[in-house]
Order: C-alpha cells, then structure tokens, then sequence
C-alpha cells in the first residue's frame, strides 16, 4: 500500500493548510487515521425525491430536484439576502441565502437541473428553504454516494469557515478514493468468521457510504466490537504481565490466627458470598503472584469481616497488614471494629490518624519496624514517610476511588517488594464499567447481605405531606429508635445550603421541643472536635434525632437508627442516595428511608426517585445511573478520560462489550504472547494502539 494511515491530513486533495489546521483544532483530525474514525453522528435518508406539491409543512430534511429559474436581491433591517426561485413541473419554491450572496450568485446556473437539500420552511404561503445544499444533477448522478447520508460531528466554527458536512463528505471521499477503500484487517480470520463479521475495509465504507441500512447495523457492530475488544485485550493482557512480572509473597500457610478464630471467634455465620471471596482472596495470597483484586459489596454486606480475615493470612505468614480508609470517622470506626476482634487473638492493633499525637506516633513507628506492630489502621496518615513497616504483606484501601493513583503507588513503596493489594468499595460499580475501568484487577462481589438484616422500606414523600412524616418519627422515636434527617451539600452555593440546614433545624426543633427530645447537629462548618462530640452523642443514644450535611456518608455505624430522612432528594445523585440510605438497616428492627422533595421534578430526578423506591439492589441501582449520568461522571473526572471511546457506548453497547471480553480471553487463553501466525493482525494492531493511545497507563 502506499499510503499511510498517519500520513497528515495537510496532504490529502481538498484539504490545504486552513482547513487542516481547523480540522486539528476543532476536531483532533490529525492523521488520515483520525479522519477514518470520525464516525458520523447519524444518517439522511437520501433516497427519496420529493416534488414541491408533495411538501409538508412539518420543517423536516426533504430533496427535490428542479431548476432554479431567477435570483433577486430583497432589502432586510440588516443587510440584504438572495432569494432564488425554484421549479419543477409540479410548482415552484425559493431558496433563501443571509450569508455568501457573492459566490453563490457567481456559482449558480440558471434555468440547469439541480439536486436541492435541506430543511423547508412554510411562510407567506410558500414553501422555502434557507442555504440549501446544491449539486448539479449530473454530478449528483456520479458522485460516490448511499442511500444515506452521514451527518458529521461539527461545531460552530467549522460551520462559519465553510466546512459544511458537504465538505466533510467530500474530503472523506477522497481519502476513501486516495486509500482504494483497502485498509488493513485488525482481527483474526477466526473471529471475522465466527462472528460472522464484516471485512474492515467492508465496515470502515459502510460507516460513512452505507449501501442499506442491514450492511450499515453490521459495521456498526463490527466497529464497536473491535474498539471494545482492544480496550478488554489491553486491559487482560496488563493483569498477565502484572501476575507474571510483580511477584507477591507466598502465603503458602493458613495457620493459627486464622482458624482460631474462624473456629471459636466469629461473631455470625459467614454468608455463602462471603465464603466464596475469602476463598478467591487465599487462592490468590497463595500463588506466586502479587494479588491485585478489587472487593465489591453493598453497604453492611460484611467486606470488613472479609478484610480481617485476609489479614489473619498475612500474619499467619508473618506479615504485618495494613488498612486505609479515606476519612478519620470510617477508620476510626474499621480500628473500633477490629480491635474487638484483635484483643480475642492477642494481636496488636494501632490507629493512626492526623489526630494522633506526637508520642502515640513515635511508639506507633518504633513497633512498625521492630514488627511488634501487626495490624495498622489508619487515614493518609500511613502514606507518610516516616511510616515504615518491617514486612508488610497486605495493604488493604477502603473506597479507593477517593485516592489517588500516586497516594497508592507510595503504599506499594514501603516495601522491598510490593504488599498484596485488596480494594474494598461499597459504591456499586455497575459491571459494564467495571468491566472497562477495573479490567485489569481481579474483582469479587458480596451480593448477599447477613442473615436477620430486612430490607429497608423507601417511600417517596412531598413537602406536602410533611406533617404525616413528622408524626411517624415520633412513633419510632416513641418505639426506642433514632432518626437521621439529611440535607444535601453542594459545595457551589454553601451558603443557600448551610441556611436550608439551620432552617430545618429549626422548623425540627419546634417540633420536637426539649427536654423530650435531643438533638444533634453535623455540619462542614463545624471543627472536626465539635463534629466529633455530636456524633458520640448521637452513637450512645443520648440524642434522639441527627441533622447533618452529608458528612455521614461514609461509616456512621448506628444499629438503633431506624429512620432516614432525606430532604430535597431530587439534589442528589442515585449512587449518594443510595450510600445514604445504607446508614440505617444496620439493626435488626425495620428501618425506612424517606425522600422529601418538592413537587417540581425533572425527568431525571423522577427517574432516580422511582429507581430508589423500586429497587435496594446496588448494581442495579449503579446501572442506572450510569444511564443517566453518563460513564465520565460516575467515576469521576479523574477516571473519566479512560473511555475516550470513538463509535461504542459503554451503556448502550454492554451485550457487545461482555462479548468482547470473552473472546478477548479466549484468545489470550490460547495464546498470551500473541505469538500464533493466525494472531498476527491481532498483534500488530495492539502493538499500533499502545504506540499511539497511551491512556491505559496510569488505570490502577
């Protein structure tokens, strides 16, 4: 072949310096590469030709073919615009011009047979069409055309300078006529053939000339098939190297601590799911390998109880082990947990937060290196330099979306040789995304919650009702219960949300006077010994009601509180509601959740109420707020960027994507080197995608 698909796209006929400069600024078209995945956004249907007595006055995209028989100038309030009258043999029309009179009146020839396109207007009684496409009939006869026209991404600037979508077109003719349409195929003849796919030069013609709407649906697929594909065998093949490569350290012994306390210590009966990620956690410290392995399981699912006993594995090898929570209230509350169950094994435990003190510290870095220290628990805090451990086997990272990448990368270097890593999360990530975003760890679900949990009943209340709301509170405050009230915070107007907060404070405690009933306030305002003080009190039971910001979040463990109210819900996103409503549930009384909002609602917010009511499941949940919100912003900006995706959609497209994976690993499982002559195409285009695409350097 004798191009090149990173030839630039200055050289290609029709493009010339200006524009090439506009498509790389306006669209990231560098190379003829980039032009070839322009995708269009969406297709005319060019097949049909309407006569002007068939028109309708509906504005929609209509073609007629006819010749223009006059032009003439009409004055306006500014300027002036060219109205052209346009005939069939059924009646005629005008084309209207506000802008580039001077070239069209030079370009157009009168009373000659066009091909007119573009949206009609009706006004004054006939029918009109502002800056309509125009071609010559006989060009419009040889043109390298479909049935249905592509429609290209574009933006205002591209349009003002004359790029059109007509240009496009053209300028993706001419690639197509400079390259013969022949492109290299990108998968192997075994997958084209099993899956029944189109050849890539086949799919890549019918994306932007497509013959029929059938051979338009099969390059579709066959475009957004390999996209995923790539994205699955990149993402398996990193885990591979990462097993090969990263040795762990063997745990080849489950020993005393482990089976003591699995035999006389646990405070429940192990769910079955809980039993099967504790043995896929022991496979993995078992093997030479370092475990890499991303731990999903709803709120109050039982992950720590898990986490402890992966620790118990480390220490039964002779290792110290490690857990880092994001905030001082969950890892004060994992240390309280823990160290319960610690003190029944003789183990030493210790917390270590930005709280600590300067003596506490110092016994806390003299016994980490002696490891005397076996068990440390803590925030940041564990990141510092002068936290050094003498073998640490196992680095455990609660809700890791909220550290980063280099915060976990210094975990790893506290070591000669890496600690097994296992993240623990309760925000559902929905398994398409995990799928794509966390492909390359290992991923275990706790999908079952303990046995005597019941679920929580959610209701969806108005402003309206709220004196009913008020009366049920006091029943089950009356029954011995607590109750969460809950207002939303978001940061931009700080202000308007501290007045909502001290507002409904107010209104709740004319409602709920002293001295029959106590009341805790939590807010971002307050300092963190306040903040502190009020949850104690809150936890013993001495007040009855917490008002707080969505500080709580994350890690309140309150067994007796029953209630969650949420005030205006319709502010807040699915996966926070959810996280919110797992607060309570916690004992084994009903618990409720209750969504107060005003009566205007978006579309969106009635969406994510219903789901709420309807539904506890968390990756069902997760599913559909991916939906809504789209895959950037579910996993926040840092990760957004890792599904730059060009023609598939992570939602839209989860069929295709589970497909993709699997025959990813299938053909890793036969061949992880890539090596089988049968692969070549397989490996050349990996080797072309990691040379040019570098995003899946810093996932995980």
């Amino acid at each position: 072949m004798s191009f090149n698909l990173q030839t630039s796209i200055d050289y290609l006929k029709g493009v010339g310096p200006n524009r090439a400069d506009l498509l790389r600024s306006e669209l990231g078209i560098h190379t003829y590469q980039d032009l070839i995945n322009l995708f269009p956004n969406r297709y005319l249907d060019r097949t049909t030709y309407y006569k002007i007595n068939e028109l309708q006055r509906n504005s929609s995209e209509v073609q007629v073919i006819g010749k223009i028989t006059g032009l003439k100038e009409v004055a306006q309030k500014r300027g002036k615009r060219l109205v052209g009258r346009f005939e069939d043999d059924t009646g005629a029309m005008e084309l209207v011009w506000f802008r580039g009179q001077k070239w069209i009146r030079e370009s157009i020839k009168l009373n000659t047979p066009y091909v007119i396109f573009g949206k009609v207007n009706w006004y004054n009684g006939i029918f009109s069409m502002p800056h309509p496409e125009l071609e010559l009939l006989s060009e419009h006869n040889k043109s390298l055309r479909s049935s249905m026209q592509a429609v290209y991404p574009s933006t205002e600037k591209l349009s003002n300078k004359g790029i059109t979508n007509r240009v496009l077109i053209k300028i993706m003719q001419s690639l197509f006529l400079e390259t013969k349409g022949h492109f290299s195929e990108t998968l192997s003849e075994d997958l084209i053939d099993e899956l029944k796919l189109l050849c890539k030069s086949d799919a890549l013609f019918n994306i932007h000339f497509p013959k029929n709407q059938e051979l338009l649906s099969r390059a579709e697929f066959r475009l957004k098939f390999e996209e995923l594909f790539y994205i699955q065998l990149q993402l398996i093949l990193k885990n591979l190297i990462h097993k090969s490569k990263i040795k762990g350290f063997p745990f080849e012994t489950v020993g005393t601590y482990f089976n003591k306390f699995y035999k006389h210590h646990l405070p429940f009966d192990l769910t079955g799911a809980q039993k099967r990620v504790i043995k896929e956690i022991r496979q993995d410290l078992g093997s030479n390998a370092q475990m890499n392995r991303l731990l999903q399981g709803d709120v109050g699912s039982g992950k720590t109880i898990v986490a402890f006993m992966s620790m118990l594995i480390a220490l039964d090898n002779g290792f110290q082990a490690c857990l880092m929570a994001p905030t001082e209230i969950l890892s004060v509350q994992h240390y309280n947990g823990l160290l319960e169950l610690s003190n029944k094994l003789n183990i030493s435990i210790k917390l270590l937060t930005g709280s600590s003190t300067t003596s506490e510290r110092r016994e806390i870095h003299e016994s980490l290196e002696k490891g005397e220290l076996q068990i440390l628990i803590g925030t940041h805090a564990l990141l510092e330099d002068k936290v050094k451990f003498k073998n640490l086997g196992l680095a455990i990272i609660d809700e890791q979306h909220r550290f980063g990448v280099a915060q976990r990368s210094k975990l790893w270097k506290k070591n000669t040789s890496p600690p097994h890593i296992l993240v623990m999360t309760a925000t559902p990530i929905p398994r398409t995304l995990a799928m794509s975003v966390y492909g390359d760890l290992d991923i275990s679900i706790i999908d079952e919650l303990p046995p005597g949990r019941q679920a929580i009943k959610t209701v969806h209340r108005y402003d309206s009702n709220r004196l009913k709301v008020f009366r049920f509170i006091r029943d089950e405050i009356a029954k011995g219960r607590q109750i969460y009230i809950v207002y939303p915070l978001i940061q931009e107007s700080s202000a308007l949300d501290y007045k909502d907060l001290m507002d409904g404070y107010e209104s709740i405690s004319r409602e709920f006077a002293q001295p029959d009933y106590q009341i805790s306030i939590v807010h971002g305002k307050m300092k963190p010994a306040d903040k502190d003080y009020e949850m104690q009190r809150f936890i013993k039971g001495e007040t009855n009601i917490m008002v707080a910001t969505t500080v709580i979040e994350v890690g309140v463990n309150v067994p007796n509180a029953s209630v969650m109210i949420i005030e205006s819900s319709e502010r807040f996103g699915l996966s926070q509601l959810h996280q919110l409503r797992g607060r309570v549930g916690r004992g084994a009384e009903q618990s409720y959740c209750i969504l107060m909002t005003s009566h205007k609602l978006s579309q969106d917010s009635k969406v994510r109420l219903e789901t709420m009511v309807r539904t506890s499941d968390g990756f069902e949940i997760a599913e559909v707020d991916l939906k809504l919100r789209g895959p950037g912003d579910v996993m926040g900006t840092q990760q957004s960027g890792v599904l730059n995706l060009k023609i598939a959609n992570i939602v839209k497209d989860k069929s295709i994507l589970q497909s993709a994976r699997f025959y990813a690993k299938r053909v890793l499982d036969k061949d992880p080197s890539l090596g089988f002559p049968e692969h070549r195409d397989i490996l050349n285009t990996y080797r072309a995608l990691s040379k040019f695409k570098n995003i899946w350097n810093y996932i995980s």
